[in-house]
């Protein structure tokens, strides 16, 4: 079942069973999340139209260990956890292409511990602007700087110092409710290596899958 989805929506809360299965379409995007002693949500890994939510190496008994939320608004499809997982005992290629994006995933989680430690506001930024545009295959993200503050688990103050400076290089454009990346190339060259190492690790592990790679 296709459904549209605002920002903000949650999927699902830790602790959960995760009896379904979100993949998101177009521009979309989700986030798994884990929450900090102060109350914060720090975003540990970002999904767009190359993955899913939910039920990736379980089906469903388990409890969630992140919240997921929808970071982008957009559609959805829906599926039952229990009928993927039907769906994968009928098929090894499905299986092999799901263990594949588990192995993605996760490095994006070891990548993101290692960026948080040692990089940069503006760097971690950057870095989640461009798996943002990765993962859409659209500058134009639906993203406010409330939420790419959360995001980043940082103060708004923060984030409005950061967006304006990438602004004023030239980078990036900002509209109502919008972020637009207008020169990649510049995001690149304020962003740390975080963002390149996981998309060449997706793109060798997944590629082939999609019509535009990851």
């Amino acid at each position: 079942m296709a459904v549209d989805l605002a920002a903000d929506t949650v999927l699902h809360h830790v602790g959960d069973d995760v009896v379904d299965t979100w993949f998101p379409l177009g521009a979309a995007l989700a986030a798994f999340c884990l929450g900090t002693e102060g109350g914060e949500m720090l975003d540990v890994a970002l999904v767009g139209h190359e993955g899913a939510i939910g039920g990736i190496v379980s089906n469903g008994t388990l409890p969630a260990y992140t919240t997921a939320v929808v970071r982008a608004p957009g559609r959805f499809v829906r599926i039952k956890t229990a009928a993927l997982e039907d769906a994968k005992l009928q098929s090894v290629t499905l299986r092999h292409w799901f263990a594949r994006y588990s192995d993605c995933l996760l490095a994006q989680v070891f990548q993101a511990a290692a960026c948080n430690a040692t990089h940069t506001i503006k760097q971690r930024t950057a870095k989640l602007l461009l798996a943002a545009l990765a993962r859409t295959q659209q500058p134009d993200l639906a993203i406010t700087q409330d939420q790419l503050a959360d995001m980043l688990g940082v103060g708004r103050s923060f984030v409005t110092r950061v967006i304006g400076d990438m602004r004023a290089q030239g980078a990036v454009e900002t509209r109502r409710g919008r972020i637009v990346i207008k020169d990649s190339s510049k995001m690149h060259a304020l962003s740390c290596h975080c963002a390149m190492t996981v998309e060449a690790h997706f793109a060798k592990v997944l590629g082939g899958i999609y019509l535009n790679p990851v």
